[in-house]
């Protein structure tokens, strides 16, 4: 079954796919301008590489969890995703952990990588 997981943020949105129900591999993150682009380009990835399950980080926990919830599941649903199963997988401390992971290893910028290793993690952690 071919999985994907997304880390949906405000600016951006993290991406990791899973071919072989094994192995998670980290994809070049969204860059919002907007829901509906953000939500366009996201459902272009998943019919490009066939995906079957979606994976999708939520946030469990904080002050804002509904809110956040709220949005997150509002984003989804612009998805249209009749024909791709969603699954929801708690994201707590995903963002946290993929800083840890790689301080040292590239400059942290603002162009999506942590955001594509948090959907990584969040996609082991479903696995």
């Amino acid at each position: 079954m071919k999985i994907a997981s997304i880390d949906i943020g405000l600016k951006r949105i993290g991406m990791a796919i899973c071919l072989d129900g094994k192995t998670v591999l980290p994809q070049n993150a969204i860059l919002r301008k907007n829901r509906n682009q953000a939500a366009r380009d996201v459902r272009a990835f998943l019919d490009e590489w066939g995906i079957e399950l979606l994976v999708v980080g939520l946030p469990k926990g904080g002050t804002s969890e509904e809110e956040m919830e709220r949005r997150i599941r509002h984003f989804v649903s612009l998805l249209e995703l009749e024909d791709i199963k969603v699954e929801y997988q708690d994201e707590a401390g995903s963002s946290f952990e993929a800083k840890e992971l790689t301080q040292g290893v590239f400059r942290h910028k603002r162009d999506g990588k942590i955001d594509s290793i948090a959907a990584k993690i969040i996609l082991e952690r479903w696995l």
